[in-house]
């Protein structure tokens, strides 16, 4: 339990005497409206690129009529809501009856009574479709019906003592958005303001190495891509959203996901493909130095690009077989994954809770120690609210535009850890955009092209890219471990960000903390000014000292660390011999935890524990009662462990 150390009785004589008055507690997160319009509420989400010149829009869109359920997408350049946001139309459900049950065969499949009343309970007959690689069934009706109606069925199906869980198998869309070309167009890597910091980092380190998968559309071959491409898999099991003739196999691929006019459901427009996961890929690792195109954020790493969105969207079922695959899992009837990966990235989602399968695909991938990477949403709404971002144990990454400051599409709330370049476009052709690489056909394939997009399916391949950095210094980093040095090391917004996780990613403070975790921690100074929780420096990781000094006597030094679930931190204030320096603790609302107050020359300590079941902030700060200040006779150490 966290709680409040006893005061010393010679700082409670203090505190009677009226002589130490001063402590205040931290600020309070800022509150305010999201006030951003989404540009064009008529456009939304889905993605298809329409060239403008070297540049496109996108496509894709919510949801499902004659074959394809399908889920709403983001606002912004995105396809046109093909139904305006009524919910998806599914024609599976995914039910997982229980280990040792008498609902399952020899073989594994559910035996056909079990079917027969699933079918009673449908209305319709319903068929096995594919057993999952958790033993789960993903049962096939002859018609589609509304996800409302699917999640009753499910509720109706989960009443089965022999059934451990039953939902809808629901469908996922790409996050998005267009535009076109070269490095010193990509302003979101290096610029002050709106920028991820890559340069220097890139000093360091380039991700050499590292496996990054993109759960995405597939790929296009493309001559800044091919270098740092390893063989991918095609985990779409239906024809008509694969677009290629066949199911799963091992042609990753991106035949185009274009759609024909009220060919998803519902009465909408034509639209062309998108090569939405070209672009991601591109940012996360396009071939670097090559003396043409664009750079990657990871440019050393290498990409496995795992199919799992085609025409109309992609299916729950396949995305989580996609993500225990890509982890290096076993998935029936796939052969097994040659490059596990490190990072997974998945610009992609839909409204709604975060699914039970999704959740045990993502819990069973971190187990082999991979990041799970995602977009928020692109709604402009609450992040809690959309899936795959709100599951547990991911890092779900908002947008910020180029003046780092929310894009008016970003979704926001409390699931959202981190932001980075999204970027927000005025027009198609808006250099506002993220460039990455893309493919100039409407339809099917055509020529190696450049564009730029606007989207949080933007924004997140940039945090994949800092994760796979901070992997390849610190390659024993664990998925916790890697998300507490992005949050970390983010620096402050500088433009009104409101419910976008903890700042913008810092890659070079990423990287050199994660070079810090080693051995006996890692050193680092203080700077000024650290006088609020706005500006307090950051501490990535355990074991860190800080060198510090009290600079006058109404000083007041602010740091702040993630303290992850179960984990116990000591601060400990080593004052010098001559002085009397105050410490206290802090939870992210701004509550006093922990304080001591020893007298002259005297360490200092407060531990606290998170009892929680996610990672916290906590503030740990130094404050000055007597002694000296300035930067000879103002020194103190201080350390954090937990």
């Amino acid at each position: 339990m966290e709680g409040l150390l006893e005061y010393p009785q010679d700082k409670r004589q203090k505190r009677q005497n009226g002589r130490k008055n001063n402590y205040q507690k931290p600020y309070s997160e800022p509150s305010g409206s999201y006030g951003d319009t989404p540009f064009m509420k008529s456009i939304q989400r889905g993605c298809k690129p329409a060239l403008v010149a070297v540049a496109v829009a996108c496509a894709c869109s919510s949801a499902l009529a004659d074959r394809i359920p399908m889920r709403d997408l983001e606002p912004g350049f995105d396809r046109p809501a093909l139904v305006a946001k009524q919910g998806g139309m599914t024609d599976r459900i995914i039910v997982k009856y229980k280990d040792g049950s008498q609902a399952v065969g020899k073989t594994g499949h559910i035996l056909t009574t079990k079917l027969s009343q699933a079918s009673s309970y449908a209305g319709q007959p319903m068929k096995l479709w594919r057993k999952m690689h958790n033993g789960a069934q993903v049962l096939k009706m002859n018609a589609r019906i509304s996800e409302r109606e699917a999640a009753k069925l499910a509720a109706q199906l989960a009443l089965d003592p022999d059934v451990e869980y039953a939902e809808p198998d629901r469908i996922m869309k790409p996050f998005l958005t267009p535009n076109d070309s070269q490095y010193s167009s990509q302003w979101h890597y290096f610029e002050s303001t709106g920028g991820l910091n890559a340069p220097a980092a890139w000093d360091i380190t380039n991700g050499a190495g590292v496996v990054v998968a993109v759960l995405d559309t597939g790929y296009r071959p493309h001559a800044d891509l091919n270098a740092n491409l390893l063989a991918g898999y095609d985990m779409i099991s239906d024809s008509f959203v694969g677009n290629d003739g066949n199911g799963r196999d091992s042609d990753a691929r991106d035949p185009g996901d274009w759609i024909l006019a009220n060919e998803c459901g519902g009465t909408h427009a034509a639209q062309d493909s998108s090569w939405h996961g070209t672009h991601v890929a591109g940012t996360i690792a396009a071939v670097t130095n090559n003396g043409s195109g664009v750079a990657g954020v990871a440019y050393g790493a290498k990409v496995v690009p795992v199919r799992v969105l085609g025409k109309c969207g992609g299916y729950t079922s396949d995305i989580a077989d996609g993500i225990i695959w890509a982890s290096g899992g076993t998935v029936s009837g796939v052969p097994a994954n040659a490059n596990p990966a490190k990072v997974i990235n998945m610009s992609l989602g839909g409204s709604g809770a975060c699914d039970t399968t999704t959740q045990n695909a993502i819990n069973s991938a971190r187990s082999r120690g991979t990041v799970v990477v995602i977009a928020a949403g692109n709604d402009n709404a609450n992040a809690n609210n959309f899936n795959p971002g709100n599951c547990a144990g991911v890092i779900n990454v908002a947008a910020t535009n180029r003046s780092g400051g929310r894009a008016y599409y970003s979704n926001y709330g409390t699931s959202v850890d981190v932001a980075a370049p999204g970027g927000a476009q005025s027009s198609f052709n808006d250099a506002n955009g993220v460039l990455s690489t893309w493919n100039s056909g409407t339809t099917t394939p055509g020529s190696d092209s450049y564009i730029y997009m606007q989207g949080t399916s933007m924004a997140a391949p940039h945090v994949a890219g800092v994760a796979a950095l901070i992997a390849k210094v610190k390659p024993t980093a664990t998925p916790d471990e890697i998300e507490s040095i992005l949050k970390t090391t983010t620096r402050t917004f500088p433009a009104s960000c409101s419910g976008c996780g903890t700042g913008i990613v810092n890659a070079l403070a990423a990287v050199q903390a994660a070079q810090g975790t080693g051995g006996g921690g890692t050193t680092i100074n203080e700077s000024e000014s650290n006088n609020t929780t706005s500006t307090a420096d950051q501490i990535s990781t355990s074991g860190t000292t800080v060198n510090g000094n009290m600079g006058s006597s109404s000083d007041t030094d602010y740091f702040k660390l993630s303290l992850p679930a179960g984990k116990t931190l000591t601060a400990t204030l080593t004052p010098n011999a001559s002085s009397d320096y105050d410490l206290i603790v802090y939870n992210s609302n701004g509550t006093e935890i922990g304080r001591s107050e020893k007298g002259t020359g005297q360490v200092d300590a407060v531990t606290v524990t998170n009892t929680g079941t996610s990672t916290f902030t906590r503030y740990v700060r130094v404050v000055y009662y007597s002694g000296g200040t300035g930067s000879t006779n103002g020194k103190y150490t201080l350390k954090t462990t937990w």
